[in-house]
């Protein structure tokens, strides 16, 4: 069994995805600290006619101390949910497939979501079910498992029985691969490429939240996806 983990970032960019579609299990590390500053799991990128802009979900951290990702709670105050919606409708309005996700866009602000960990998982599946991506996910909460770098990543090998850890490369240069060997799991990497397709507004932008992608290609963009970032012959022990 091939496990890969990644935090639940917000509306992920297209190597979130690269890397579930090449793992039997991705492991959601629901269930470790919430950075204090700027992080992927709060905001993403998407791109409009002035090039790209910041989508971020606003949080509550005052007071609160150090939090496990899957305690922080969104907070509502203010208009952004509105403002957010707007901004997809104008940025993405002419996009050939931003109709088919309107109503999942409507949803996502629509204010039902108390928890940052439950938006997010819901747009995480969302879009594995628009890539057809079929990777099993589980929680680290459900697992049970404490640790910190390489070790907790060990911890989740044995617990789920895996017998391979993959690893986009520009992460695995701060992992210890001689710690897997030791435990009688392969550890494997492989180069992640972003994958290129139309855009609106001018020249291609890499890296935004897949929804830039989906909205972009439609049913093509697990085909892009997978053509662009394919790791079948390039996993690297």
């Amino acid at each position: 069994m091939i496990v890969s983990a990644n935090q639940p970032y917000f509306s992920p960019f297209p190597g979130f995805f690269s890397k579930a579609y090449h793992s039997d299990t991705l492991i959601v590390l629901d269930d470790v600290q919430f950075p204090q500053g700027t992080t992927w799991i709060s905001r993403n990128r998407f791109k409009n006619d002035h090039g790209t802009f910041w989508m971020t979900i606003p949080v509550w951290k005052k007071g609160l101390g150090l939090q496990p990702i899957n305690q922080v709670r969104i907070c509502y105050e203010g208009r952004w949910t509105r403002k957010h919606m707007e901004s997809i409708k104008t940025a993405y309005g002419n996009a050939p497939y931003l109709s088919d996700h309107l109503r999942f866009i409507e949803d996502m602000f629509s204010g039902r979501f108390e928890k940052l960990i439950d938006l997010n998982m819901a747009i995480i599946r969302y879009l594995l079910q628009c890539l057809r991506i079929k990777t099993n996910l589980i929680l680290l909460s459900e697992l049970g498992i404490k640790g910190r770098s390489t070790a907790l990543l060990i911890e989740i090998c044995k617990a789920v029985g895996a017998t391979t850890f993959l690893a986009q490369k520009q992460v695995a240069k701060f992992l210890d691969p001689e710690i897997f060997r030791e435990n009688r799991i392969t550890f494997r990497s492989f180069p992640y490429t972003p994958p290129v397709y139309p855009q609106l507004w001018g020249d291609f932008l890499a890296n935004l939240s897949t929804f830039d992608l989906v909205f972009n290609c439609g049913p093509k963009a697990q085909g892009i996806l997978l053509g662009n970032g394919s790791v079948h012959n390039s996993l690297h022990p």
